[in-house]
């Protein structure tokens, strides 16, 4: 079941914050950035600190397709302000006129194809583009779902955007929110790991995940909720707008992805020809690529839903294409060191945990939701 729905979009928007990922990174203009691509938001942001290369892969068609699209975009559509109507609005007619006379024309194939598809409804899937996109994909329909029951239990989540302050950020989670998450229907739900698919949870996340506060996943949808609600700024979160706005908040100042930007919109356009997407595993891409050829990995959360055999294929390939000073990053929906014990020792040995740099980002990561965030350096003296 869980492979089926992720056969769709599922994330039209990643929930990695891509400034932590470029804090912990430090990419250099000489770097080959390799990631997985999920909604591009992690892949175009990194254009903007102008590396050489960024390669993104996916074996998820719907993710291709979406990336494809940003690049697309970038390079093609007139001006920032068309680009942010598009992607930080997304819920505009004038979407679908840009896209019929300028962007697909200029897609390839497989993305064309992708867009123009028609959906159950009878509507082309780019017509998501003129009534909210972030509403839509696996993502979007769990947030729904989410809306729904806590309206059932008559909390309006919406009501926190309009907290004046982290203080009443925090007393409206403790008095509105928090209580939901004792609520039977929410209980039985949280019990049942196919609830979370919406959230990108594989079974075998789920049940790491539910280790952190010994088996009780409630208690640690709470605490992620919590932080979520009250660990940032509504004015610098754009992902507590995703979660309890279902878009990005409107104005000119509102937070954003560093790829939808403005003062980073020149840079993605000089940028975007240096992205490559591909629809493969990150596995098979490192198998076919040159030994010492990467600089940095951004694996995401995907080592989660790993065994130990797909760890050691992953690593080993990882090993053998890094350059001297090569750095990798991903997070854990858990609070687990995750590699050692999985990964063969006379792999592992070549990386080092940067422990303090990975807990000091984690504390900063707006997206709130992973128990970890993980910073490897390839170590020049193993």
């Amino acid at each position: 079941m869980f492979s089926l729905l992720f056969r769709g979009l599922v994330y039209p928007q990643i929930w990695e914050d891509p400034v932590i990922d470029m804090d912990a990174l430090a990419i250099r203009r000489d770097d080959h950035i390799v990631a997985i691509a999920s909604g591009g938001c992690n892949a175009l942001s990194y254009l903007c600190a102008q590396p050489t290369r960024v390669t993104a892969v996916d074996l998820n068609g719907a993710h291709v397709a979406l990336v494809r699209l940003k690049q697309t975009a970038a390079l093609h559509l007139p001006d920032y302000r068309a680009f942010r109507t598009f992607f930080a609005n997304a819920a505009s007619r004038e979407n679908i006129v840009a896209y019929d006379s300028i962007l697909a024309p200029a897609l390839d194939t497989g993305a064309r194809a992708y867009w123009d598809a028609r959906t159950i409804t009878g509507r082309r899937r780019i017509t998501q583009f003129s009534r909210g996109f972030y509403r839509f994909g696996l993502l979007g329909a769990f947030i729904r779902t989410a809306h729904v029951i806590a309206r059932l239990h008559g909390v309006d989540p919406r009501e926190l955007l309009k907290a004046p302050d982290r203080a009443a950020q925090r007393t409206f989670f403790e008095n509105r929110l928090s209580p939901l998450v004792d609520k039977p229907l929410v209980r039985w739900l949280s019990r049942r790991p196919a609830a979370l698919y919406g959230l990108g949870i594989p079974p075998k996340q789920y049940h790491a995940l539910a280790a952190d506060r010994g088996g009780d996943i409630a208690a640690v949808l709470r605490d992620r909720l919590e932080r979520l609600a009250c660990g940032f700024d509504l004015n610098d979160n754009y992902f507590a707008w995703q979660a309890f706005g279902r878009a990005y908040a409107p104005g000119p100042d509102a937070p954003l992805p560093p790829y939808l930007e403005r003062n980073n919109f020149p840079l993605l356009r000089k940028t975007a020809d240096r992205l490559d997407v591909r629809h493969e595993s990150m596995t098979d891409f490192l198998r076919s690529s040159p030994p010492a050829s990467v600089d940095c990995v951004a694996l995401l959360d995907a080592q989660d839903w790993m065994g130990p055999k797909e760890l050691n294929d992953l690593w080993t390939q990882i090993t053998r294409v890094a350059r001297p000073g090569a750095r990798v990053i991903f997070r854990t929906a858990a609070n687990e060191p995750l590699l050692p014990g999985n990964v063969d020792a006379n792999v592992l040995k070549h990386w080092r945990r940067d422990d303090a740099r990975s807990e000091a980002l984690h504390g900063r990561d707006r997206s709130a939701i992973y128990g970890a965030f993980h910073l490897y350096r390839l170590d020049s003296a193993a």
